[in-house]
């Protein structure tokens, strides 16, 4: 790591309290987001490694961090790392702060042996240079199926300790929501992001002990954002047992599992999914990061 006058670099930090609370300044400093919010929910990903320039008085001014996330992609197993909380205090912008930032976690996820790296950006031109190509996302809409048989069910509340024990349970037995592409696991950013949305709805099917994320659109329509659990019930058994009976549906990742296709649209989202790997790595049909999932 090349010598910065007045700044030192730091890696793995998170054991470090001081150092933890400096990233989650810097973030809600540059995204408005409070990552400490993760505190009461289990902590950062125990597999997340750091990477920053701090300033003498201890404030972190550029980081970006690793993090271990295996996928399925086409239906195999891959070994992949994701990037996240990749930002730059706006003073210390243009000095190549979050190129050596950059770098020395590439460099960490190539000496650990993934096999491709994936991350959300709104500036994919500045991840090119890195080896990143953007994937394109869909989202899948239809009408609603019917006929599904209704179970009983129980809402969760993220704000409940209890409830937060049983999803990250779930979470870790889960099956893969999508044999196109789909996180193997992510307990910590489902928690955090469920945390962040407040018209999320978050049910329990309890038949089959699985876990709902979905919303209600503004038209009425239902919109489906992660499936969690051993098993993956039909589109058809979920809205019965939701007791709902929208006209559409729209689901946010590849509903191979749903018993139900939808029409793949391309997103409109304006983060996109950048992945680093060979190019046989890709989703070979339309698929989509689910948002619980998001990083």
């Amino acid at each position: 790591m090349p010598h910065r006058e007045d700044l030192s670099f730091r890696s793995d930090y998170f054991g470090d309290s001081a150092a933890w609370r400096a990233l989650a300044g810097l973030l809600e400093d540059v995204f408005d987001v409070d990552v400490t919010v993760m505190d009461r929910l289990g902590g950062p990903d125990p597999t997340s490694i750091p990477f920053a320039w701090f300033d003498g008085e201890g404030r972190c001014i550029a980081n970006i961090s690793a993090f271990s996330l295996p996928l399925v992609v086409n239906g195999t197993f891959v070994r992949a790392a994701g990037l996240q909380s990749g930002a730059v205090r706006p003073e210390y912008r243009g000095k190549g702060l979050y190129r050596d930032v950059m770098e020395a976690a590439l460099r960490h996820c190539d000496a650990e042996g993934f096999e491709a790296v994936v991350l959300l950006t709104d500036t994919p031109d500045l991840y090119r240079r890195h080896g990143f190509r953007a994937l394109a996302q869909h989202r899948f809409e239809g009408p609603a199926p019917t006929g599904g048989r209704a179970g009983p069910l129980r809402r969760l509340d993220i704000g409940s300790e209890a409830d937060v024990t049983l999803l990250g349970r779930l979470l870790e037995g889960r099956r893969p929501v999508s044999d196109h592409f789909a996180p193997l696991r992510q307990k910590e950013m489902f928690l955090f992001n469920a945390a962040l949305m407040p018209d999320l709805r978050l049910d329990l099917m309890e038949e089959t002990n699985t876990a709902i994320a979905w919303q209600m659109s503004e038209d009425g329509g239902v919109d489906l954002l992660d499936v969690v659990g051993a098993r993956i019930p039909s589109l058809a058994d979920i809205l019965a047992s939701l007791h709902t009976a929208p006209a559409r549906v729209t689901v946010h990742f590849a509903p191979d599992h749903l018993g139900w296709a939808g029409a793949g649209l391309p997103d409109e989202n304006d983060m996109v999914l950048m992945l680093r790997g060979s190019d046989g790595l890709s989703p070979e049909q339309p698929f989509a990061l689910p948002p619980m999932a998001e990083f």
